[in-house]
């Protein structure tokens, strides 16, 4: 049985749109990488994504305040 603990508790990011129709889009991992999911924020909501065995990157479209275990970074400044 292949141990689904690593994927459960995989890297977390907290996105804070500071501008309305921010677009945070997930991107899958593997030889080709695809969009697989895609969210439209407004000023002031806040998404919490996170990184899993099918999600290794995410791409985010307008202003935003990101918070990271590496540090706080504004896009758009």
């Amino acid at each position: 049985m292949q141990d689904i603990w690593g994927t459960v508790t995989g890297e977390y990011v907290v996105i804070k749109a500071l501008d309305n129709g921010v677009t945070i889009i997930g991107l899958t991992r593997g030889k080709d990488t695809k969009f697989h999911h895609s969210e439209k924020l407004d000023e002031g909501e806040i998404m919490i994504a996170q990184f899993t065995e099918h999600t290794s990157a995410i791409k985010i479209r307008g202003r935003v305040e990101l918070l990271t275990r590496h540090g706080r970074i504004s896009s758009g400044d």
